[in-house]
């Protein structure tokens, strides 16, 4: 799927991929939607491999990106000029902000966290619908994106995370 370039690319996009993400949590059975992931030693050596220790777990950090998004725009729009990975993170140390995550909802339950997800994801869907094309996709349209866009940040916090976890899913229920 070609990278979205406008308002209504994305939105499609972010829609189809999540859609695509729900049906293949849906296909796992429902007692099996807690199992630990057993992905074998064939996966990459990037840490998510390894932190990621079932379905919650993806989903959790899904649920976490989007309100790293939906806290970023709202703060700077309402004029409160913040960064969009909260301190002490940076975009070399975001895999401790990620840690944290994971830690932070270890007793949250799968079905909470699906709940978290469908509620953030139409959160962020709307958030999406409320800004013009150029705003999403002009290079510093806006101060607070510096060189980027901020189409390029709700992609990443959609349609490519969505890949990532179908991919990580898709890799569990291989190996059940």
């Amino acid at each position: 799927m070609p990278r979205p370039t406008t308002k209504r690319g994305l939105i499609k996009a972010a829609n189809e991929q999540f859609e695509k993400m729900c049906g293949l949590v849906n296909s796992i059975p429902k007692g099996e939607q807690n199992a630990t992931f057993n992905f074998g030693g064939d996966y990459g050596k990037e840490a998510h491999w390894a932190r990621d220790k079932n379905l919650r777990d993806v989903l959790v950090h899904l649920y976490e990106w989007h309100q790293l998004l939906l806290n970023w725009v709202n703060s700077n729009q309402n004029g409160d000029a913040k960064p969009f990975l909260p301190a002490p993170y940076s975009w070399k140390t975001y895999g401790d902000m990620n840690v944290e995550f994971w830690k932070k909802h270890q007793n949250t339950p799968c079905d909470d966290a699906r709940k978290m997800l469908l509620d953030s994801h139409g959160k962020v869907m709307v958030l999406i619908d409320g800004f013009s094309d150029e705003e999403l996709f002009e290079k510093k349209h806006f101060s607070w994106t510096g060189t980027s866009n901020l189409g390029g940040y709700c992609i990443s916090a959609t349609s490519a995370h969505y890949d990532w976890a179908m991919k990580k899913i898709k890799a569990h229920i291989k190996t059940r």
